[in-house]
């Protein structure tokens, strides 16, 4: 078939920006060797993280990535502090990994460095995780307006106390503490290289830079020169994140950055096997996946079993949760509107068996739209933080009082 051709663009394909003529479309090469990374007494042979992602980086969706990249880092979803602390039954959920999952990284959020000790203490004494990660990125407003997520390392005492109270419970345990956060709330204010040398100070064991601004929320194209910056500035690994929808964006980043590894995250959103594909840019290897969509609904109908599995045999709640899933699983295939609302009106294993068993088993993604962004981003439009919280980068009594207090919204789910 010629270009002129082609058949018409889909819905997720006119959502693909064009394609730059001058971009050699040849695989991307690293410049340099990357080394495998320590952390504390985990090794990490391929220097490649599973970012948290709420709703989604549960142990089902982990294990799947990890089959296949086995020698990367798979971070649980966020942890809420006080939730944990308050045994609430579904941070108690997400704590569970599976008997195959090593070693096993946990990410805990919280505002209130008493509470977030508590939390570590836990960890720890319940030998929960291998590795504890702290979330200091994420941009949602009700987050932000607690002072929490992106919104913290404004506040540099803060942000120091909560990091230095979790190494002090974890390190005696020989669990490595790393801390995610991203380059500021917005333009005016950025917090990065702070974040980064008080990390590294209190005794982070590498970092993850989000190369965007609370602000730009997840719009635009991230700035992987803040990642270069942090890097010359910091004597210990500094993972990078933002924008790499496959192999070749991580070795590019890599090579723009000099950064030590990266972290993924909405690039993998139904595309469990973009480790893989890393895994073989960094070895130097050509070899990259490009599954079908029949081999595409055999890992659907695994990760419905595996659902099922984490949902103690409640279907229903499985095939809810997976229905997102199967939104970015099909994304570029040439699968009919009624088909994705079908797959919306699944209630048990047998819907899903019976809806893959309808897929055209040899039908692939468009070229034009492999390791692509897909589907639209958004933007913010405002980022809601505490009063007056940018007057200062230290917390007043006053403040403190206001965030640490019996806060609902920080207990549960």
């Amino acid at each position: 078939m010629t270009a002129s051709q082609e058949p018409p663009l889909t819905a997720f394909e006119a959502d693909v920006p064009e394609l730059d003529p001058s971009v050699d479309p040849a695989p991307v090469r690293l410049e340099h060797a990357l080394d495998p990374l320590r952390l504390g007494p985990i090794d990490v042979p391929t220097p490649v993280m599973l970012s948290p992602m709420a709703g989604v980086t549960n142990w089902p969706f982990r294990v799947l990535c990890e089959e296949y990249g086995p020698d990367g880092l798979y971070v649980a979803e966020m942890i809420t502090a006080r939730a944990l602390v308050a045994r609430n039954p579904k941070a108690l959920r997400l704590c569970r990994f599976a008997p195959q999952e090593g070693p096993r990284s946990l990410q805990l959020y919280g505002v209130n460095p008493s509470i977030v000790e508590q939390a570590a203490r836990i960890v720890v004494d319940e030998h929960m995780a291998d590795h504890v990660d702290l979330n200091f990125g994420c941009p949602v407003p009700k987050v932000t307006r607690r002072g929490g997520g992106s919104a913290l390392p404004w506040k540099t005492d803060l942000f120091a106390d909560i990091v230095r109270r979790v190494v002090h419970v974890c390190e005696p345990a020989g669990i490595p503490v790393t801390a995610k956060f991203r380059v500021g709330i917005d333009d005016e204010h950025v917090t990065f290289h702070e974040a980064g040398h008080i990390a590294q100070e209190e005794g982070c064991a590498a970092v993850t830079l989000h190369a965007r601004t609370t602000a730009e929320y997840y719009g635009g194209h991230s700035d992987w020169s803040r990642i270069g910056e942090l890097v010359a500035e910091l004597g210990i690994p500094v993972f990078g994140n933002g924008d790499i929808w496959g192999a070749d964006d991580a070795v590019r980043m890599v090579n723009e950055t000099g950064c030590a590894g990266v972290a993924i995250g909405r690039g993998c959103q139904g595309r469990p096997w973009i480790f893989a594909d890393i895994r073989h840019a960094f070895a130097g290897s050509d070899e990259r996946a490009d599954p079908t969509l029949g081999e595409v609904g055999a890992i659907i109908v695994r990760h419905a079993e595996l659902l099922t599995r984490f949902y103690d045999g409640d279907e229903r709640m499985a095939v809810h949760d997976l229905r997102k899933h199967v939104a970015w699983y099909l994304k570029g295939f040439p699968v009919g509107g009624r088909m994705r609302r079908a797959f919306m009106e699944c209630e048990g294993l047998d819907d899903v068996r019976r809806l893959v068993a309808t897929l055209d088993p040899d039908a692939r993604i468009p070229a034009r739209v492999v390791d692509k962004p897909r589907g639209r981003v958004r933007f913010a439009k405002k980022v809601h933080l505490p009063y007056g919280w940018l007057d200062s980068r230290h917390t007043t009594r006053e403040e403190r009082e206001r965030l640490f207090g019996d806060d609902p919204m920080d207990a549960g789910y």
